[in-house]
């Protein structure tokens, strides 16, 4: 038991505890007060807030974070004065080895109209249509019969007929005869006067077995499929995985995070797909043990983000070509590396859009192919849409323009040459 002396002497202490605790709390406050930015600091003058000087850091002024634009607004007005070039159409009558009439233009027969307008106005003289479908190839036919002398065109094949959507072992690829009834169709398609056969980027990232699984690019079952464009002299232009950032995080460190934000369907990160490396070795298989086949890398064979790699293949493959349709906002982007590119393979390279789009996103293409002109948009879109930046001109001969914008097509597909050179007399 404490006595009551002790207990007089521990209330003492505890009241000078206190009052050292309370003194200290208060000059930590003055010391706060003095810390803190000048633009919060209030004098308490009775229940009024005095606010104190304003200050002149311009730091203190900058706006709230609920008040910054959101990243699909951003799209700063360059400062930059350089040299512009206004070209309203290309050097030479160009082939375009890769468009979408159909699927962009949805049977519109006045678009057609209106987009072959746009052709002449642009000198092109050919534009390769990718969307008829294998085995009623006579309805794009159709649609086109009009212009059909203005339009090469390929064919796609169906993998999912009229199967459920949601039940891959109900589509026509996981029937029995498949591959066999395709490539009687492919007879049938070349004597109608199809040219070439497309494969999407699903060929790998969405049509499936039976099982579900995703069916592999090199499968063997494909293999007569490939064999029979080769003996027909139809090329095929494969389009395979997609940028190099849809297979990454969408977060912010990926370059194309404000476009995956808009689009997060297009992202293909996740063990439910292959690796892009997965899907590019696998096409390449394809190539390798297909050598009478002519290939068409889409889109600079699905990897315009290394062009070094694109040259060790075409090293590799003699039938492989690739063409630079959606690409310029890559290549523009690495002007030096891609002028030695082209510079070194300008027999091998390609026109195309991945169009019909707008005449100003066309002449997009003429400038940078035909001018020096720098940093200046690769699409008539705000922001641009597949990556926030823009691009300088390659400034490409004669000689090498030629080829690019007609030539090589003309060797790929020599049975056009004729209708080419009528619609370039025209």
């Amino acid at each position: 038991m404490l006595t009551h002396q002790h207990q007089s002497t521990m209330t003492i202490m505890k009241t000078k505890t206190t009052s050292v605790f309370n003194l200290a709390i208060a000059l930590a406050a003055i010391v706060c007060a003095f810390c803190v930015t000048p633009k919060l600091i209030v004098a308490q003058v009775g229940k009024k807030a005095v606010p104190q000087e304003k200050s002149e850091n311009p730091k203190d002024t900058a706006p709230a974070e609920s008040q910054l634009p959101d990243i699909s607004n951003y799209y700063p007005a360059p400062k930059l004065k350089v040299a512009t070039t206004r070209l309203k159409h290309a050097k030479f009558p160009v082939i375009d080895i890769h468009s979408h009439f159909g699927f962009r233009l949805k049977g519109d027969k006045e678009a057609l109209k209106k987009y072959v307008e746009v052709m002449d106005r642009n000198r092109i003289a050919l534009t390769t249509t990718l969307d008829a479908r294998l085995g009623s190839e006579e309805e794009h036919i159709k649609f086109l019969k009009d212009h059909r002398e203005r339009f090469i065109i390929f064919a796609h094949i169906d993998f999912v007929g009229d199967g459920s959507r949601s039940k891959p072992k109900t589509w026509v690829c996981n029937q029995p005869g498949f591959v066999r009834t395709t490539c009687e169709q492919l007879k049938r398609a070349k004597s109608s006067g199809i040219s070439g056969i497309k494969f999407f980027k699903q060929f790998g990232l969405g049509y499936k077995n039976a099982d579900g699984s995703l069916i592999k690019i090199d499968d063997p079952r494909f293999d007569p499929i490939w064999e029979a464009c080769g003996n027909l002299d139809l090329p095929i232009i494969i389009h395979t995985g997609d940028p190099a950032a849809f297979f990454d995080p969408i977060d912010p460190k990926n370059e194309r995070y404000e476009e995956l934000s808009r689009h997060p369907n297009w992202s293909f990160h996740g063990d439910q797909f292959p690796s892009r490396s997965e899907l590019l070795a696998a096409r390449n298989r394809v190539i390798a043990k297909h050598r009478g086949t002519k290939f068409i890398g889409a889109h600079l064979a699905g990897n315009s983000e290394d062009l070094a790699t694109v040259a060790q293949w075409l090293d590799a493959h003699p039938n492989l070509v690739v063409e630079i349709s959606s690409r310029i906002g890559e290549l523009g982007r690495q002007p030096f590396t891609a002028r030695k590119f082209v510079m070194k393979y300008q027999d091998r390279i390609l026109f195309g859009t991945d169009g019909p789009f707008p005449e100003q996103r066309l002449r997009c293409y003429w400038r940078f192919l035909e001018t020096e002109d720098e940093y200046f948009p690769y699409s008539e879109k705000e922001p641009q849409p597949q990556g926030l930046w823009f691009i300088y001109g390659l400034n490409l001969p004669d000689e090498v323009l030629k080829k690019i914008y007609y030539a090589n097509a003309l060797d790929l597909i020599p049975a056009v040459a004729t209708q080419y050179t009528s619609n370039v007399k025209k």
